[in-house]
């Protein structure tokens, strides 16, 4: 995957660091880390210095809230690492609460259950980007 997040972070260090995270925090949590780099690009396009006007921070732009519910009050959602942590962690927990409907999920991450552009541009950004398939 590396060729192809080489168009956000051209530093190469720092890109395998990154795809090594992902991975890692996304096989913790259950995920299939190419989901996990497609919430990533639409979410932040890899900024891990992202702050949406909603407030929601990092690389899979979560929103405060999250610390008091998952964490403890000196986590720093703008760390790049604890940020995929918690947003790992919170997409498997949709996930788990849909009973595995990954539209139902996304939908949830996003803050839209009930709609389904989000999760559908999440799954059209898996499918052009990031499957293994390219």
């Amino acid at each position: 995957m590396s060729p192809r997040l080489a168009h956000h972070i051209h530093n190469e260090a720092h890109r395998r660091q990154l795809l090594i995270r992902i991975y890692q925090e996304a096989s913790i949590a259950g995920l299939p880390p190419e989901l996990v780099m497609a919430v990533i690009q639409v979410e932040s396009a890899f900024r891990a210095d992202a702050v949406s006007s909603a407030g929601a921070t990092g690389l899979m732009q979560i929103m405060p809230f999250w610390v008091a519910e998952l964490g403890l009050p000196i986590d720093d959602l703008k760390d790049p690492w604890r940020n995929l942590r918690y947003g790992c962690t919170i997409l498997a927990h949709y996930l788990a609460v849909e009973n595995g409907d990954m539209t139902r999920a996304l939908a949830r991450y996003n803050g839209s259950l009930g709609n389904t552009w989000y999760p559908e541009r999440i799954m059209h950004t898996l499918s052009k980007h990031w499957t293994r398939e390219r």
